[in-house]
């Protein structure tokens, strides 16, 4: 993995250093040696991590790291503190400042490593979704990450797994104080099982539980759906730090040296958790978008462009299955009145019922899509003609026989729709001259006083109803 990697440092001979390091790993190097310069050059360059030193003079690290993420064009760019300050309390201010992680001087090979590509595969990822988003041209795209505060990462769900019962105690008491719920376990089967029955934005794990493998553990959440995009904090003693790196290649995001500091433990949690929440609202933005491209808005039914794919792959599975694809293709009678007597509103709401109704009365193989205004079609795979008749049959009586109850509208409306049906048998048959016969035997329901169904056969159903539109009160 590759990955251009910017070097803050006021001292020459550290920057060629890591710059040395970095370059033989094959990392594109870029190298600043004050806060301003490192302001401009990430505006101008978007590195995918900042490796930054701490004491510089003029603009130390930390408000050049306040200000790196108070930018919306570097914001989402990790960074790693570089610094020989070694409290708590300095680390717990990097946190809160942005931070993602520090490395302490003299950095050791291994750790830089493997915290350096840990870090560039996570951004790869947000910026491969942030990328998808903007291509959907969703305008309520984020322009920033907006869950900074404390009361919008709280509330959190985690899961703790630890047997020590100091340990945990510290850390369930800590964040719980913070408004999180927190679930414990003291195994790692207990903590598996729990992983699998609930959504976590963070799972905090040991790693020694009882004699098993921390480590294994998070492999294995790494590898299930459900966790495999979800924060993973691994708690360890200072002498097992050398297996960290192994951690941070099997997908740890985080971790916290024992004994556990309450400030520490509620900075990086706010940090993974806010990541989390912005990860899944990436993810469903983009499902959104996606999920437009092929339905209708207002019913919530597939468009006309998806069903006419559709359409053109069941038509063709037909030489392999030898099953008909049948059609039926149908509109609301006299729907115009509806809207000038009524309003746009009120007729939308019609769309919108009778799309609840069809979808209630068809199989779950069955697709249903708005064709255009008030025509909608069902593609029906491996149905005959004459249960597709028996189909639309079935639909043409829910909607005709409960009359439609509109919102701020005074009278309920007794609403019709004609149906028209066709099949097809040879895969080589074009989707739209399947569609125009069930069109064509649409047209002849309508011809023939609406309210039925016709194919392109001429067999249907004629319904005892006369007229085709009703208001009542």
């Amino acid at each position: 993995m590759t990955a251009r990697i910017l070097v803050v440092d006021d001292i020459l001979p550290n920057v060629k250093l890591l710059e040395a390091k970095l370059t033989a790993e094959y990392f594109d190097v870029l190298t600043a040696q004050d806060g301003l310069t490192a302001l401009r050059v990430a505006a101008e360059e978007a590195p995918d991590l900042i490796l930054l030193d701490v004491m510089m003079p003029g603009m130390n690290g930390f408000e050049v790291c306040q200000r790196l993420k108070a930018d919306p064009a570097t914001q989402h760019i990790p960074i790693v503190m570089v610094t020989a300050l070694s409290d708590v309390s300095d680390r717990v201010r990097g946190l809160e400042a942005g931070a993602d992680d520090f490395l302490s001087k003299p950095v050791n090979d291994v750790a830089l490593f493997a915290r350096v590509r840990s870090l560039v595969r996570l951004k790869m990822t947000m910026d491969e979704l942030r990328l998808r988003q903007a291509s959907t041209g969703e305008t309520s795209m984020f322009e920033s990450e907006s869950l900074d505060d404390d009361e919008e990462t709280a509330g959190a769900r985690v899961l703790v797994i630890e047997d020590s019962a100091l340990t945990a105690g510290k850390i369930v008491e800590g964040l719980r104080g913070a408004g999180h719920t927190v679930d414990h376990a003291r195994a790692a089967a207990d903590g598996r099982k729990l992983a699998r029955e609930h959504a976590y934005d963070m799972i905090i794990t040991a790693l020694d539980i009882r004699g098993e493998d921390g480590l294994r553990l998070c492999s294995h959440l790494r590898s299930q759906d459900q966790t495999r995009h979800v924060p993973i904090l691994l708690v360890l003693e200072s002498v097992d730090l050398p297996k960290l790196a192994k951690g941070l290649d099997l997908g740890v995001n985080d971790y916290l040296i024992k004994p556990v500091d309450r400030n520490e433990l509620l900075a990086r949690s706010r940090t993974q958790i806010r990541r989390r929440r912005y990860h899944n609202q990436l993810r469903q933005m983009l499902q959104r978008s996606v999920s437009m491209a092929y339905t209708d808005s207002l019913t919530g039914l597939y468009n006309r462009r998806y069903m006419n794919t559709t359409l053109d792959r069941r038509i063709l599975e037909i030489a392999e299955t030898a099953k008909p694809v049948s059609v039926l293709m149908f509109d609301i009678d006299n729907f115009k009145p509806i809207n000038d007597e009524y309003g746009h509103p009120a007729g939308d709401e019609v769309l919108k019922i009778l799309a609840k109704r069809v979808m209630n009365g068809v199989r779950d193989v069955d697709l249903v899509a708005r064709y255009g205004g008030e025509e909608f079609v069902v593609i029906m795979p491996d149905t005959p003609l004459t249960v597709a008749l028996k189909i639309g049959e079935r639909l043409r009586r829910l909607v005709a026989e409960e009359p439609f109850t509109v919102p701020d509208c005074r009278t309920q409306l007794v609403v019709t729709i004609s149906l028209g049906a066709a099949t097809a048998t040879d895969p080589m048959e074009e989707a739209a001259s399947l569609l125009k016969r069930a069109d064509d035997a649409l047209y002849a329901a309508k011809d023939l006083g609406r309210n039925r169904i016709e194919s392109d056969q001429g067999r249907g159903n004629v319904t005892p109803l006369s007229r085709t539109m009703l208001a009542r009160g």
